[in-house]
């Protein structure tokens, strides 16, 4: 049935073009212990002849993948959240090594994000991750086969499930459930940023030209604080209080 650990990672593909691709990924997610597969908008046919051969005794996986036609679906209920990059990006945000990141999925309703084989992720797709990582290659020729790229990040995870504590030694699931369920999902979070952005464009704090630039940062400062529910709802309790008071008449004398 496979360790329980990697139990609730997905490993997302964000239009994925190549069906040998996707057949070899849902292949090395049975070979390193994971079960779910989600396909965002994909741009190939994951159930052809092609697919299935070299998905070999993935099969199954294949076949039970999940399509979805946006990235925030297929984020739906996770509470961390991993992208995977493999070009420079901007110097406010912290890249990782798949070994040093990986393990933080462990045990959580968690996604691990792959972008397209030609042009990778977005920056609004970054966006919604919570870390990011860059799987280290020789300057020379780092640009890796999508495929390859999740094999390596499969593994990293499978090794570090392997390096975990023995389950007696873990936290019971029943505390580890108390756990997560006091971390807002990805859904609730981005309810708050839709929030944070309207009541920041209507104090003028926020200009329509700059919006998705500033709250760009925004995210990223929130989702490396991960917010619990708790904290969220203060947050959005701010929020609401400002509404009230723009709303309120000013009183004169």
């Amino acid at each position: 049935m496979g360790d329980p650990a990697l139990s609730q990672i997905r490993i997302v593909l964000v239009e994925p073009a190549g069906a040998l691709n996707v057949g070899s990924i849902a292949r090395v997610i049975k070979n390193m212990g994971l079960q779910h597969l989600v396909l965002v908008n994909p741009q190939c046919d994951p159930n052809s002849d092609e697919a299935r051969q070299m998905a070999v005794r993935g099969h199954e996986i294949l076949a039970a993948a999940q399509q979805v036609a946006t990235l925030t679906e297929a984020l739906q209920g996770c509470q961390r959240v991993i992208a995977t990059i493999g070009r420079d990006h901007s110097p406010d945000q912290s890249v990782e090594a798949p070994r040093q990141a990986l393990p933080w999925l462990l045990d959580q309703p968690a996604a691990l994000v792959f972008g397209r084989e030609d042009r990778g992720l977005t920056t609004t797709e970054l966006n919604y991750a919570h870390r990011l990582v860059r799987i280290p290659a020789d300057p020379a020729y780092p640009s890796l086969n999508l495929a390859q790229a999740v094999g390596i990040c499969c593994y990293e995870l499978y090794q570090a499930a392997e390096l975990l504590e023995p389950l007696p030694d873990r936290p019971s699931d029943q505390n580890q459930s108390e756990s997560v369920a006091e971390l807002a999902s990805f859904e609730a979070l981005e309810g708050y940023y839709q929030h944070l952005e309207t009541v920041l464009l209507k104090i003028g704090y926020l200009y329509p030209h700059t919006a998705a630039s500033r709250m760009g940062k925004f995210r990223r400062l929130f989702n490396r604080s991960q917010l619990s529910k708790a904290e969220l709802a203060l947050l959005r309790g701010i929020l609401s209080q400002l509404e009230w008071s723009l709303a309120e008449p000013k009183k004169t004398t």
